[in-house]
């Protein structure tokens, strides 16, 4: 009787163990080899990219005034960046990045849940989203300035159109591959409409519209740096106007050492979105084990 009490037991705890080794847990180890294993890479990449670029400039294809190396661009960078007027070109910048994503990621949102779940409004505007995704961002710039003139709002506008399409699209993905079972589930549990949106489809989706958020903020970047290489605003600095006059000046230290600084916020915000991703598969169980 004793061994047939047991059993359950026994096999109880055998599934849980199953369960933990599917999901991955336990076995991240420590928060510093964690960061070593994550900062080495990175590094050796950076050496890499520096003994290229000071290869290329030993190679003679370009005079230093052209092509400055890597001896002549780390000092520029160091003192720009000591510098409060520099920070407050990269403040007026990220400013406007965030501004315009935040308004993009509303945008794309409502546009998105709209299309995914009407089939009219998919049928007249599915194809359409994509084409605007495809369109490259520097089209619209004659038609902004000629709708806002050379202001904020037109490097905006462009932001937007960039952006937007991306994020819709994310979440009409998730949408699309939200599996049926879910869905009558939450029917059953007298979800309609927005309850059914909130608490089935979104978090359904998140994966894929994550997605859309990354591809979004790349298209948002990208644009804003566009955008602020042709807006050239009076009194407000950026680094878009920093590499505008480095040009114009033939500073190629300056110019290679604000490019730098545009590299490494795009990367650093690469790093949130993929610090994002891994807490959603920890969460989902698809975090994969590393030995």
């Amino acid at each position: 009787m004793a061994v047939d009490q047991a059993t359950p037991d026994i096999h109880a705890r055998q599934l849980a163990g199953l369960d933990a080794l599917e999901l991955g847990g336990g076995t991240r180890g420590g928060l510093a080899p964690r960061i070593w294993g994550r900062v080495w890479p990175m590094a050796l990449a950076v050496g890499m990219v520096l003994a290229i670029w000071q290869a290329v400039v030993w190679a003679g294809f370009w005079p230093d005034y052209v092509f400055a190396g890597p001896s002549e661009v780390v000092p520029v960078l160091a003192d720009r960046l000591t510098s409060g007027e520099y920070w407050e070109a990269i403040g007026v910048t990220m400013r406007r990045a965030v501004t315009g994503f935040a308004v993009s990621v509303l945008v794309g949102l409502v546009l998105g849940a709209l299309v995914s779940r009407i089939r009219v409004l998919r049928a007249a505007f599915g194809s359409l989203i994509t084409g605007l995704q495809t369109m490259p961002s520097i089209a619209w710039f004659p038609l902004a300035i000629l709708l806002f003139g050379l202001t904020e709002s037109a490097i905006t506008f462009v932001v937007i159109l960039g952006a937007a399409p991306s994020i819709a699209n994310g979440l009409i993905g998730g949408v699309d591959y939200t599996p049926p079972i879910l869905l009558r589930a939450g029917h059953v549990l007298g979800f309609r409409r927005l309850q059914l949106y909130r608490h089935v489809i979104l978090p359904a989706s998140l994966p894929s519209f994550l997605a859309g958020l990354k591809q979004g903020w790349a298209f948002a970047w990208r644009s804003l740096m566009a955008g602020e290489l042709v807006v050239i605003i009076a009194h407000q600095s950026s680094l878009g106007e920093r590499l505008y006059y480095d040009r114009e000046l033939a500073d190629s230290a300056g110019l290679l050492a604000t490019m730098i600084v545009i590299l490494i916020i795009g990367i650093g915000v690469d790093l949130l979105f993929e610090t994002a991703d891994n807490s959603l598969r920890r969460r989902w169980g698809l975090q994969q084990v590393r030995n």
